[in-house]
């Protein structure tokens, strides 16, 4: 697995998104770290520069994808004797990350999501099929070049290819809900969300808000799905300072 760790400070776990990997989080790292934080970035297996072994393909299908990903998160963070972290997911990291935070709660000061589904309303098989191009070939010559530098010239076209065909294990069972881990939930958590973004519309954003007990919702106007290239600044921004506010509540608790 590959990982990395930056600056000094209270933990943020960074998860990448569903089809890129570390590399996605070059503009906002070095900015979380100015602010004050270690940050702590990897790819999951089979994503970017992390090994997915020979049976990668099957085993990003399994009903256990979910599941094995929280498991490999925790593992990494044990033995970086890291036991108290904040978590920041993109899309598909915020999956991980609520799952994660489902599971482990007393490790997660706070949880930060932006541009996660909440639940699908269609098949997950049927929404790759509306929103994705069938081929590496049919992408734009942009995201076939972003491909290439997150998962290396051969296997980019190959991690599409396994990528696009249903959504994985997300795709396996037809329907996606995290609406039951969602309510397990019990840290301050923030969900930022695009007004229109490409993939999901904003609406999934408050039904994802409206499932949490702690729970704030940002909306970034005039923005598509990577919230965190459209507007760099203002989306770290925002995490620190949700952050700070948490941090300062409980302080203000404690006394």
């Amino acid at each position: 697995m590959h990982f990395e760790i930056h600056g000094e400070g209270e933990t943020i776990v960074l998860l990448h998104n569903g089809f890129s990997c570390g590399m996605m989080w070059d503009g906002i790292r070095p900015m979380l770290v100015a602010a004050g934080f270690q940050v702590l970035l990897y790819d999951r297996r089979g994503f970017g520069r992390s090994d997915g072994g020979a049976d990668f393909a099957g085993y990003y299908v399994t009903e256990d994808f979910r599941e094995n990903s929280v498991s490999a998160m925790a593992e990494l963070l044990n033995q970086l004797r890291i036991d108290r972290f904040h978590i920041v997911g993109q899309c598909e990291g915020g999956v991980v990350g609520v799952d994660y935070a489902a599971r482990f709660p007393g490790q997660v000061r706070t949880l930060v999501t932006a541009s996660t589904l909440c639940h699908s309303v269609i098949s997950m098989q049927a929404f790759n099929r509306q929103k994705l191009p069938a081929r590496f070939e049919d992408l734009g010559a942009n995201l076939q070049n972003k491909y290439i530098r997150w998962h290396g010239a051969d296997r980019g076209r190959i991690f599409y290819d396994i990528c696009v065909k249903g959504g994985g294990c997300y795709g396996q069972t037809g329907f996606f809900d995290l609406r039951p881990a969602i309510l397990q939930v019990n840290c301050p958590t923030l969900v930022m969300y695009p007004d229109r973004g490409y993939f999901f519309d904003v609406e999934q954003g408050v039904d994802f808000y409206r499932h949490l007990t702690r729970g704030e919702l940002l909306v970034f106007p005039k923005c598509g799905h990577n919230i965190f290239e459209h507007y760099p600044q203002m989306y770290t921004g925002q995490i620190v300072d949700f952050i700070r506010r948490q941090r300062s509540h409980s302080g203000a608790a404690e006394e």
